[in-house]
């Protein structure tokens, strides 16, 4: 199968080797691109604990100048590969939940004091879920600079164009609202949008899912948890169905 990768270019080389693994073709052309250069400093005088919801979160905090003393704070990090990220970046404290943003409130509530220092989320600029608004309302001092920026994709090559037109992209994986919307609707600017309504779309969510609405895909598969591992299920299985043939 060939499968159209539209993650962020610094995670895609992960998923493109696990799915090149599986045996599929992979195209990587990202819908979201990353910035660091134009992010609010990070200021952790009197922060009790890091916050993370993504990986790029992460990264920020690794790159800053506070570097050294953000690695020896609490962190809490959403799912296994933001957590993974921290670690291979030498965080020392981390405290791995789940995998989306609202269930890591509780274990944030869980591990840490409403009456200490301040709680320091690494933000993007986009958020899907209010974390710091709830902490607040429980009464938490919730610091939220803004880290990084995720710009939307504003066109997509000829060469990925030209492969779309000519039947010769199977499949498209897309892991988060913001980035299915930045597909419809770049698919919509190219006038494209019947060959992508044939396309099969890999989502992490059902939230995903949903922003694919206005073309009205033919196939749209979700992972049954908004993980990694299980949106690779829905590929191998597809390959699998593709050999048995």
């Amino acid at each position: 199968m060939r499968i159209w990768v539209t993650r962020p270019e610094q995670d895609a080389a992960v998923l493109r080797a696990r799915l090149v693994a599986q045996g599929h073709e992979v195209v990587v052309e990202p819908l979201l691109i990353i910035d660091f250069k134009e992010a609010d400093p990070i200021e952790p005088v009197g922060v009790q604990a890091l916050i993370a919801t993504s990986r790029n979160g992460v990264r920020a905090a690794a790159e800053s100048i506070e570097a050294d003393y953000l690695r020896q704070l609490p962190l809490f990090a959403v799912g296994p590969g933001t957590a993974s990220t921290a670690e291979a970046l030498g965080f020392e404290r981390i405290v791995r939940g789940p995998s989306t943003a609202q269930a890591l409130l509780d274990n944030i509530i869980d591990r840490s004091n409403v009456n200490d220092g301040a709680l320091l989320h690494l933000a993007g600029g986009n958020l899907a879920f209010d974390l710091a608004g709830e902490l607040t309302a429980l009464g938490y001092h919730v610091l939220q600079p803004t880290v990084y920026i995720a710009r939307k994709a504003t066109h997509l090559t000829t060469k990925l164009l030209t492969r779309i037109a000519a039947q010769e992209i199977d499949g498209v994986i897309l892991l988060s609202p913001r980035t299915a919307q930045t597909y419809v609707s770049l698919m919509k600017a190219h006038q494209i949008t019947r060959s992508a309504k044939c396309l099969q779309h890999f989502c992490l969510s059902q939230a995903v899912a949903d922003q694919l609405e206005p073309i009205q895909p033919v196939v749209t598969q979700i992972a049954k948890r908004p993980n990694l591992t299980e949106l690779l299920a829905l590929t191998e299985q597809d390959i699998a169905a593709s050999t048995s043939k």
